[in-house]
């Protein structure tokens, strides 16, 4: 079966998803990933250098930072319909924007020295729960206002062991293959003087110690981050890009998408290229859980491979 028949009779139904809730979700988990992730490290960061002083301070202003941000998200899910308050929801919605990021501005203001977190697992973790962590909990409400559960919104009941099974297989072919492509991708890059560097979190893993940090590191990026990931760019994003534009703009623009938001130039081509076979597999079974399945096992090689690499 070519990957055109199987997009064009697929198996996955039309979504119902607006474009305002897509945009409203994508602005969370932006929100998320600044203003959460900035605020949850820095506060790590605070206690785990004993010189900082004025403590009390500074948590005043992170939790004020805290409710802030947590005002502007659920200003993001409130209905603007009504055209009278749309301007008063815009205020109040950028005052919880700028006053978050004010508090956390002057709450960092307190840390001396560098505000990043030396500890990388633990600015791995943050990066993970405030990114596909909470984007599991902002998705609760984004199918709450379509009126939709989880299992009818990302097809979770279909052939449930049938989607698992066939994940895990084509999730065992992808790592090689991906392999390869980034070796060809590097040594192509390097001609062009561009020199790309190793993923930020596979630096972190590869030089994580501790049995601790490796199953702490091992639940977050084969269990977490491809669920979260998957929900939002094949769950969420293709299905609506889809609908709105064309199921070519779609595939392809979700997929770059995709390969992007990692932000690192090695692995973008291969990356780019799974989030098409985990398009196709979407469309072929009609259920999410083959995508996510593929995803974790692929990411579950490639933690296996990095721990004997560094052994």
């Amino acid at each position: 079966m070519s990957f055109a028949t199987v997009l064009t009779a697929s198996r996955l139904p039309e979504k119902p998803w607006k474009t305002g809730a897509v945009v409203r979700l994508a602005l969370c988990v932006l929100s998320s990933i600044l203003m959460l992730g900035g605020l949850t490290a820095m506060v790590a960061r605070y206690f785990e250098t004993p010189q900082n002083s004025s403590p009390i301070v500074f948590v005043a202003l992170a939790v004020a930072a805290f409710v802030f941000t947590v005002a502007a998200m659920v200003m993001f899910f409130r209905s603007w319909s009504d055209d009278e308050r749309y301007l008063f929801n815009l205020l109040v919605l950028l005052v919880c924007i700028y006053g978050g990021m004010i508090f956390l501005w002057l709450a960092g203001r307190l840390i001396h020295g560098k505000i990043e977190l030396e500890n990388q697992v633990e600015s791995m973790l943050i990066a993970v729960i405030t990114f596909q962590g909470t984007a599991l909990v902002f998705v609760h409400f984004f199918l709450r206002e379509h009126s939709m559960k989880w299992a009818q919104g990302f097809g979770l009941n279909l052939r449930p062991g049938h989607a698992l099974l066939l994940g895990a297989c084509v999730g065992i072919l992808t790592p090689y293959p991906a392999w390869i492509l980034q070796d060809v991708s590097i040594r192509l890059f390097e001609t062009l003087r561009l020199h790309p560097q190793a993923q930020q979190t596979v630096e972190i893993l590869r030089h994580t110690i501790g049995l601790s940090g490796r199953i702490t590191s091992g639940i977050a990026t084969i269990m977490i981050a491809p669920i979260g990931e998957e929900i939002i760019f094949r769950g969420i994003f293709y299905p609506w890009a889809k609908r709105k534009f064309s199921q070519q703009i779609a595939l392809w623009g979700t997929a770059l998408l995709f390969g992007a938001v990692h932000a690192n130039l090695a692995s973008f081509i291969p990356l780019t290229l799974l989030a098409v076979v985990l398009v196709w597999l979407y469309e072929y079974t009609g259920t999410l859980l083959a995508p996510i399945a593929v995803h974790c096992v692929f990411n579950a090689a490639n933690f296996v491979a990095l721990y004997y690499q560094r052994n």
